[in-house]
């Protein structure tokens, strides 16, 4: 077996746009066509053993978000009999893991709503005392609760690892009343959600969002409050202090950490075992969050 990072067939009716670690995005004209694969990526590196499914679970569970959050956004529908009549042949590969959406001129911006001390952030914190510039109290342990939400922008990169920059860099970067609209908004998202998922059981303890403009107006992008961009908590298991159970992909990082891999090209390949509690977690996610089996 090869360590070839899984890929989608080609869709050959139309340019590729973009592809990026898990989706791989057609340029449609005035739209664009996103197809989500079940690629996985840690730290960076796109494995090599693909999770069956997971790029449909992302998919469905964005546009769930992208229904609820309520504010403007780049989904248009996922009815693929709704899409160019060419890509109706596609239809197998299309059903489920894809959306028609709206062209935007996207911020090249990585908009990073922090609730909890995790992470990167716990890092930072054990190093300085601050998360991303910003100071925090003395004495907080690993996985608590912040006093408030940190907006903490990173500097997008497509094919490696985001940058965190500071908010005077980002300002310098987009200028300061993009940057205000863009922490207000991710603010504003991070603590809707965060209320809403809290009544399902789950903790949201940190997200990413994408952000484009149309017209002048700015929306949200790319996908919402998945899995893959977020750290999911069961709110009855959490204890601050410690490790904590997670619905995320944090569960293969953690199987990733035994291995004697150095993190970078090619990533070993994926017992059967990781693979289908990887998906479990996914679909725990799914369920959880949306109140509904995944069909």
């Amino acid at each position: 077996m090869t360590n070839t990072p899984p890929t989608l067939p080609e869709i050959k009716e139309y340019p590729l746009f973009s592809r990026g670690k898990v989706r791989d995005v057609y340029d449609l004209g005035n739209n664009l066509l996103i197809v989500a694969s079940d690629r996985l990526s840690a730290y960076d590196v796109v494995l090599p053993t693909p999770i069956p499914g997971k790029g449909a679970i992302l998919t469905q569970l964005s546009i769930f978000w992208f229904k609820l959050l309520g504010i403007p956004n780049h989904f248009l529908t996922d009815d693929v009999s709704e899409y160019p009549s060419v890509l109706h042949k596609y239809e197998n590969l299309l059903r489920n893991r894809s959306m028609l959406v709206k062209k935007a001129k996207r911020f090249d911006l990585e908009c990073v709503a922090r609730g909890y001390l995790v992470g990167s952030g716990w890092a930072d914190y054990k190093a300085s005392g601050s998360v991303c510039g910003h100071k925090l109290p003395k004495g907080l342990t690993m996985g608590q609760e912040l006093p408030t939400p940190l907006f903490t922008p990173a500097f997008k990169n497509d094919k490696g690892h985001d940058e965190n920059i500071s908010l005077e860099q980002a300002i310098s970067l987009f200028g300061e009343k993009k940057i205000a609209e863009l922490q207000d908004l991710t603010l504003g998202l991070y603590q809707k959600a965060q209320s809403y998922a809290r009544e399902k059981g789950v903790i949201i303890a940190d997200t990413k969002f994408e952000f484009g403009e149309v017209d002048g107006q700015i929306i949200l992008i790319d996908e919402a409050l998945t899995p893959d961009s977020s750290r999911f908590w069961p709110a009855q298991d959490y204890r601050p202090g410690q490790e904590q159970p997670s619905y995320d992909k944090q569960f293969i990082r953690d199987y990733l950490s035994t291995l004697a891999w150095d993190k970078t090209p090619p990533g070993p390949q994926i017992p059967q075992e990781i693979v289908d509690k990887t998906l479990n977690k996914y679909l725990e996610a799914f369920e959880k969050l949306t109140g509904k089996a995944y069909k």
